[in-house]
């Protein structure tokens, strides 16, 4: 490896550490000697600095474009069970498919309602005895996303999973699936992890339809390479297309990917054509 600058690289070193920076040069390493690490000729430290910048940078694009996703689940999570049941109606155990983890994570909502500083949840403790728990549109705001996923996930009606689906435009036995998907994404860029060529051991079912979503998908990987951050970045572009037609998202995330070599993209799952697919164009 080519190190232009010993003190730019202690400076690196001292203050990302070398295990963190390392995971953004593997993909230069020789693989032709078994337990050395040897890298090719051409790779320079630089470029891994460059490329742990582009990573933070696409921490921040992502989570903008999973921050509409989580609102958008809030609201419709919200609107769909206060329709069906009213106010509460999310307290009846027969919507959920375990009654079991229904009541887990419904300790979690009384634990936190008793916790909390926001204050339209101190205004309902004050002002209200029973129900003693508030009302859906209150929960929905209050709960992590990863514990929103767990709530839409364990609602047993077909129906009721469907309504709070539609305003993403997916079919909600795949939304379900990407939804927690989703989470992993939002929970990596939250806490600064390495995004850029993340592969996902629990990879989210893909749609075929609609087409255009269909087409831009990489379908052509099986098992855990389904799982690319490329295929996360697709899914990102449609769903963000629905809930805010007018967000620039997509041009800002195609200009940041406009910066890297195709090695780089190749390395997040990018196939050949991924300009030519329809949600790029």
């Amino acid at each position: 490896m080519t190190v232009a600058d010993d003190a730019r690289a202690t400076h690196w070193l001292t203050h990302v550490s070398y295990y963190r920076l390392s995971g953004y040069w593997h993909i230069w390493k020789d693989r032709s000697v078994a337990d050395v690490t040897r890298f090719r000729a051409g790779t320079d430290f630089d470029r891994a600095c460059s490329l742990y910048e582009f990573d933070r940078e696409l921490r921040a694009v992502v989570g903008r474009a999973v921050e509409h996703v989580e609102v958008a689940l809030r609201g419709s999570w919200a609107y769909a069970l206060a329709h069906r049941g009213g106010p509460h109606g999310y307290l009846d155990a027969a919507l959920y498919s375990d009654r079991g983890t229904f009541h887990g994570l419904l300790g979690k909502v009384a634990t936190d309602t008793g916790r909390s500083a926001e204050t339209y949840i101190r205004r309902y403790r004050d002002q209200y005895d029973a129900p003693a728990l508030p009302a859906v549109w209150m929960v929905a705001e209050m709960m992590s996303f990863g514990r929103l996923s767990r709530w839409y996930s364990l609602v047993a009606a077909p129906d009721l999973r469907t309504a709070i689906a539609a305003p993403l435009g997916l079919r909600e036995e795949l939304f379900v699936s990407i939804v927690k998907h989703l989470v992993d994404v939002r929970n990596i860029c939250a806490h600064h992890g390495r995004l850029w060529n993340r592969g996902f051991r629990s990879p989210p079912r893909l749609p075929h339809r609609p087409r255009d979503l269909g087409a831009s998908l990489d379908t052509a990987r099986v098992g855990h390479a389904a799982g690319t951050l490329y295929n996360s970045l697709v899914l990102l572009i449609y769903l963000v297309r629905q809930i805010a037609p007018s967000s620039p998202w997509r041009d800002d995330l195609v200009a940041a990917l406009g910066t890297r070599l195709p090695d780089e993209r190749a390395a997040m799952g990018f196939p050949t054509d991924w300009q030519a697919r329809p949600l790029w164009l």
